[in-house]
């Protein structure tokens, strides 16, 4: 062991003569081949990096060529100049993908290209599909109107969410209705034997049903995301941890079906675009505190109605819990940090806190 390991730079340099090993190689973009050995480079940065703070960060694995579903071409080729990729726009949804040694490919577009495209990422899914991302840079968002409405969201598994106007969001439970399919197909596929043609064929149904219930749920919460950004100005949520909450063995696989990171994941970055505030607070009692009196008291999950014993209030658990998220997130129990920041009045009000703190 000499204690010196190759970077990025060296593993680079090395990429002509490893054309040479395997010809093939040469059939793919350079920048393609680059991008692979960047990736083998952040892995092991982020393991060493681990050994120093103390992350649990495991040890690079090998990936074999049929588990690399994703090719990156970081260089666009406008007219007249050279790059891995370029886009020929034929109107409206249609158009034609461009790639280095690989060719001209047809291509549906599901919206304009806005900006000056910067990388495309073309990905396989396991069910056989393919798909390109652009990224571009110079996008201008699109803001909408100034809302001095505010709303608390309790999410939940009974509800999906809980609204601090009293109204509340279903939760579908897409993955239970696509539960006894699953199965189904899972058993279908483990009497095949391994390796085999027909193992292929039930893998990519087993693959179809996870999809499908992807696409739905991702459907469903961009759908409300839209709803709530475009009515509200404020929007509270709890700062959970789901990675602490889903280690419940009774819980696990409905709090995994009901996708809360997701839900705030895109609510944070829709808001942020459209010039709304997402708001964080520790979820810490927001279910055991009167919205009233702010009495507290114990409160198990089985208890789906709070009554509160001093000023008499009686509410929905989750509905009480959403309006204390709210009260929190405007100033009543401190200072808080802002999450997504605003324009305006509503923007320039308030702050957001990140927890970890499961309640």
């Amino acid at each position: 062991m000499a204690g010196l390991s190759l970077d990025f730079a060296h593993q680079c340099a090395e990429l002509p003569a490893c054309k040479q090993v395997c010809p093939e190689l040469a059939q793919v973009n350079a920048q393609v081949l680059q991008n692979v050995v960047k990736r083998v480079d952040l892995a092991f940065q982020a393991f060493f990096r681990g050994g120093k703070t103390g992350e649990r960060i495991g040890f690079p694995r090998f990936k074999s060529r049929l588990r690399y579903h994703s090719l990156t071409f970081p260089q666009y080729a406008a007219t007249g100049k050279h790059g891995s990729f370029s886009l020929v726009d034929q109107g409206q949804h249609k158009g034609k993908l461009i790639l280095s040694k690989i060719g001209h490919i047809k291509l549906v577009m599901h919206r304009p290209i806005q900006g000056t495209p910067k990388t495309a990422i073309v990905k396989r899914t396991p069910t056989g599909k393919w798909f390109v991302s652009i990224c571009c840079e110079q996008v201008e968002p699109i803001t909408l109107a100034p809302s001095e409405e505010q709303v608390g969201i309790d999410v939940g598994l009974n509800s999906f969410a809980y609204l601090s106007d009293g109204s509340h969001i279903d939760n579908p439970r897409f993955f239970r209705e696509e539960e006894t399919a699953l199965a189904q197909a899972l058993r279908r596929r483990d009497k095949e034997a391994k390796g085999s043609k027909e193992r292929r064929k039930r893998n990519r149904v087993v693959a179809r049903i996870h999809e499908r219930i992807g696409n739905r749920r991702q459907n469903y919460t961009r759908q409300h995301v839209a709803r709530l950004v475009k009515r509200f100005g404020l929007i509270a949520v709890e700062a959970l941890v789901v990675r602490n909450l889903v280690k419940n063995p009774q819980l696990a696989k409905s709090i995994s079906d009901v996708a809360w990171s997701a839900f705030v994941t895109s609510l944070v970055a829709k808001a942020e675009e459209a010039a709304r505030q997402v708001v964080k607070v520790p979820p810490a009692h927001t279910s055991q505190t009167c919205s009233c009196c702010g009495h507290r008291k114990a409160l198990p999950l089985s208890v789906r109605v709070y009554e509160c014993v001093v000023c008499g209030l009686v509410m929905d658990r989750d509905h009480n819990a959403s309006v204390n998220i709210l009260a929190q997130a405007c100033g009543r129990a401190g200072r808080v940090i802002p999450e997504a920041p605003g324009a305006g009045a509503v923007g320039s009000r308030h702050d957001c806190i990140n927890s970890t703190r499961p309640e």
